[in-house]
């Protein structure tokens, strides 16, 4: 008997035909990638900082100081001033401006030095407003992102701060790439690749926040330790991996300054930042003795700030608006937010308060607002229209504001400079009044090229051959003169300016030259007896000599 044989069952299947998807409409395209918008925003931030940065703001001694410590992290070591090592903030920043430094070559002032440094700080604002738009668009949406991006660009408070050589822009670059990585590792959904890793990192960056300004700690560790506690944010294990990893980064540094025997010097320069921080002692800032009042300066920056106050006022609301979500990325978003409105609490309550501080609130604060306020829908074009129509004013009076403002000069310190080099030969004793406690502006900006010292005595100007007093006179006006305004108007009673310069920061900056500081009578007795002339003793110029006043702007004598 003859079985018949049956073919075998494939188990293979026909293939199957590939899906293609249906075309788009004529004329349509697919979203923008998020990097565009973030692009974009970063150019703008940019572009809007260089325009006019070296005129627009004059000196302000803080950046002074840090390019001097930037130069000598440059060339090795821990960074220094002629004063000593400098252990009152960290080292990060200092050693970024040196990388800087090292990129563009050296420069032959620190004016120029401090111009140089603007530069680097601009496109570190411009990396701000990328990682604003990235990490909104995470959370929220593009647009939500490209919106962020462009108020902080606008803004002109944030302007200011970025166009000046401190601490806070490079800070606030570290800590939103910090949260970047954290709110991805926060999301719902399937974990991301590497969580471990993605923590290892946001600890780096979060690191070097604290390591740019040790202020940052409140805004870092401090909401981490909270999200340890509460269970809010990324799984417990991320987060503590990135506290371990941030504090470690921390440790390293002192344990270099402790192999290098700095410690004491480190323990007495963070002693007074503590008692500086927490208020017991009040050298700077609003609540300083003398300084004027807050509410005085709200009021002069009105025009410009408006946008900056309406959204600091809107606090509360973003705040509360981030704690009705149950999200852990909102939730790790809400002690971000918290400890912000914390650390800026008290330093209004009690602490030291100054300008600056502001900006660690006001970029938390924008993203809280970015990714919880509400857009109407698709589906009422009305409303819509109307919170764009709102949008585009809220961008449009601080673009007015910067196109009317930015054209005017700002640059006293620069000008002064080339005047004294052309008139005062270098080694010259000047008289200076500014600096309270420690060296004013017109020392870190001149001493590299002149003589200059509280000689405001006669013998005291006569021992150092001072023929010459520099006055900003804002700086004296609001209490933070070394000399009091009394005595600066006493020791110029009478004499006329031979340079003078009228701008925002400083208000008139003044050089005046002094009578003979000679030891005995006024000379002015000895040549005319009763004389009420106070002013200097001038030779007569001869036939085509120049008048010896000379001023460059203003010709406002004081």
């Amino acid at each position: 008997m003859t079985v018949p044989r049956t073919a075998r069952a494939s188990t293979r299947t026909a293939p199957e035909t590939p899906t293609v998807p249906p075309p788009r409409p004529h004329g349509r395209r697919g979203p923008v990638p998020t990097v565009v918008y973030a692009a974009g925003a970063a150019l703008l931030t940019v572009v809007l900082r260089l325009v006019q940065i070296g005129r627009a703001g004059d000196l302000f001694i803080d950046e002074a100081i840090y390019r001097r410590l930037g130069e000598s992290a440059a060339a090795g070591g821990f960074p220094r001033t002629d004063e000593g090592l400098f252990f009152l903030h960290p080292p990060g920043y200092f050693y970024v401006e040196a990388g800087w430094t090292k990129l563009v070559g050296e420069h032959a002032d620190v004016i120029s030095g401090v111009h140089s440094s603007r530069v680097l700080n601009a496109l570190l604002a411009g990396a701000t407003a990328a990682l604003l738009v990235f990490l909104v668009a995470r959370v929220r949406s593009r647009g939500a992102g490209l919106v962020a991006g462009l108020v902080f660009a606008v803004d002109l408070f944030c302007i200011r701060q970025n166009d000046r050589v401190l601490l806070e822009t490079a800070t606030m670059v570290w800590v939103l790439a910090g949260y970047l990585i954290l709110v991805g590792l926060a999301r719902s959904g399937p974990p991301p690749a590497r969580p471990r890793a993605r923590a290892v990192l946001a600890g780096l960056f979060l690191g070097f926040a604290v390591l740019t300004k040790d202020h940052a700690v409140l805004i870092t560790v401090l909401p981490l330790l909270a999200a340890l506690a509460l269970g809010w944010g990324p799984p417990r294990r991320l987060v503590a991996l990135t506290t371990a990893v941030t504090v470690l980064s921390y440790g390293v540094y002192l344990a270099l300054v402790a192999g290098f025997g700095h410690f004491d010097a480190f323990w007495d320069a963070k002693a007074a930042g503590v008692r500086r921080l927490l208020g017991v002692v009040q050298e700077t800032g609003f609540h300083a003795e003398g300084a004027p009042p807050l509410a005085g300066r709200l009021v002069d920056e009105l025009p410009g700030y408006t946008v900056t106050y309406l959204l600091l006022a809107l606090t509360p609301v973003a705040l509360f608006l981030l704690l009705r979500r149950k999200e852990p990325v909102y939730r790790l978003l809400a002690l971000f937010h918290t400890s912000a409105i914390l650390t800026l609490g008290y330093a209004l309550a009690g602490g030291t308060l100054e300008e600056q501080a502001l900006y660690l609130l006001f970029v938390p604060n924008l993203v809280a607002l970015a990714v919880t306020v509400p857009m109407p829908s698709r589906h009422r074009p009305a409303l819509r229209l109307v919170a764009c129509g709102a949008l585009v004013a809220l961008l449009a009076g601080p673009a007015a504001v910067y196109a009317q403002d930015r054209w005017a000069p700002d640059d006293g310190f620069q000008r002064l400079r080339a005047y004294l080099l052309t008139h005062v030969p270098a080694g010259s004793g000047i008289t200076t009044v500014d600096g309270q406690r420690t060296r004013g502006v017109t020392n870190w900006a001149l001493n590299d090229t002149y003589r200059l010292g509280h000689w405001v005595t006669p013998g005291a100007r006569a021992a150092n051959d001072a023929a010459y007093v520099i006055v900003p006179w804002r700086v004296i006006e609001q209490g933070y003169g070394r000399s009091s305004l009394a005595e600066v108007e006493r020791l110029t009673d009478g004499l006329r300016p031979v340079f003078t310069f009228d701008g925002d920061t400083y208000g008139t900056l003044a050089l005046y030259r002094l009578p003979s500081a000679l030891p005995g009578p006024d000379v002015t007795e000895l040549a005319v007896p009763g004389s009420a002339v106070t002013g200097p003793l001038l030779p007569a110029p001869g036939p085509g000599a120049a008048t010896p006043r000379q001023v460059e702007v203003g010709d406002a004598p004081r």
